[in-house]
Parts: C-alpha cells; structure tokens; sequence
C-alpha cells in the first residue's frame, strides 16, 4: 500500500491498534477519524515519530452524514477504505430496548453505510479503490442474546456484498472480515480473559485486512472470509 491514501475508521480503538501499525508498516498515509483528543494521545506513545507524521487526525461522528462527507472532502483521494467501527451489547431480545437496537445498528450497519457511500464516490472518480469491512462470525452463525449486534453485522455482509456486485468491472473491490471475538482490553474487561489465547489477536487480523486492502487482492471481490482463531 505504499503511497495510498487510507482512511482507516476506529484506528485508535482495541482493533485499530492492531491494524494501524500494519498499515503504516505498508508505507500508507492514512487518515483516521476520531472522538476525543485522548484517543490520539494515545496513539502517539506507540508510533515513531516519522509514523505519526504519515497519519491525519480528523474529529468526527461517523453517524452524521455531514460529519462524514467532511472527512472524504479533506482527503486528496480515498484508495483504501478499512472500516474497524463497531461494538456489541448482549440482551434477550423480549428485554432488549429499542433504543439500544437502534444504537447497534447506528454503530455498526450505518456508519458502515456512510463512510462506504462517500468513500466509494470519490474512488470512482479516479478509478481505484479498495473497501474492506469487519462483520462478525455472528452475522453468519447468529447467537442468544445478541440478535442486534449479529442483525446489524449481517446488514453490513450483505451491504460490502451488494457493493462488490455494483462495482464488477472496475479496480474497486469490497470485502469483509468475519472474526469471533477478538482479543481487545475491551473484550477482556466485558467477558474475562479465561479464553483471550483462543481469541483472534489483532496483529493477526490486521495481516487479512491488509492483503484485501492491497493491490495483491484485485481478485478477490464480495469475499465473507472467517477469521476464527481457535474459539
């Protein structure tokens, strides 16, 4: 990926510091949304110096259209899309609120949506481009107790998918990863960490992201590919 420019959405999150150095490691420049200034805080106690530089910070709420476009404005081109955003909340689905269901699906199948649409416009412009999405093995293998979290993920499956089709016969692929759990502090703190070593590590993720990012992956379009550790 060297010179390509990335936006790389949830890049300060568990899994974005997994796949962040992966992608700078590719020579990419990569421009990464964020919430709060101590999520870029953080991040500048990992990298070098000349890393950091290769990285541009945008504040922004990737629920707000408008929040979004902006991003896709300040960007010279958009040759990678990498979309990390989401997260998960457990409930019986007879005890589950509707406001809750509709934060899932904000979080994980809408903003999917909007970085997606605006992203792929402007790769369409110059005729490049790569989408790579994270969906979950819930979205193929639905479990109890997290039918919102496993509905909205499968939303974005078939949303990576349908992008995939409209895009045949361009150098534009979409793709999606579909990993258990995954071995974040946040994921250890919410269900112990007794069986963290059979996680997905997101050094390891990061790998299959950055192969369907890469130019090496020009054949491979409306990919579901599991990443299931040992669980």
């Amino acid at each position: 990926m060297k010179g390509k420019q990335v936006l790389l959405t949830g890049g300060t999150g568990g899994l974005g510091l997994g796949v962040t150095p992966a992608v700078l490691a590719q020579g990419a420049e990569v421009t990464i949304p964020y919430r709060s200034v101590q999520e870029v805080e953080r991040l500048k106690g990992i990298f070098s110096p000349d890393d950091f530089e290769r990285i541009q910070f945008i504040p922004a709420n990737l629920t707000d259209e408008g929040s979004v476009e902006n991003i896709i404005k300040r960007m010279e081109r958009v040759d990678v899309l990498i979309h990390l955003v989401g997260g998960f909340s457990m409930g019986k689905t007879h005890e589950y609120s509707f406001t809750d269901w509709k934060r899932d699906f904000d979080l994980n199948l809408n903003t999917t949506f909007l970085v997606c649409k605006h992203s792929l416009n402007k790769m369409l412009q110059s005729g490049y481009g790569r989408i790579v999405t994270v969906g979950s093995r819930g979205a193929v293998q639905p479990v109890g107790q997290l039918a919102a979290y496993c509905a909205s993920k499968a939303g974005v499956v078939a949303l990576t998918q349908a992008i995939a089709d409209e895009t045949k016969g361009t150098n534009i692929t979409a793709n999606v990863v579909l990993p258990s759990v995954i071995d974040t502090p946040a994921n250890r703190a919410a269900m112990g960490a007794e069986d963290a070593d059979k996680w997905v590590k997101p050094d390891s993720l990061a790998q299959v992201i950055c192969f369907l990012a890469s130019e090496s992956a020009k054949d491979v379009r409306g990919a579901a590919v599991p990443v299931y550790g040992s669980v």
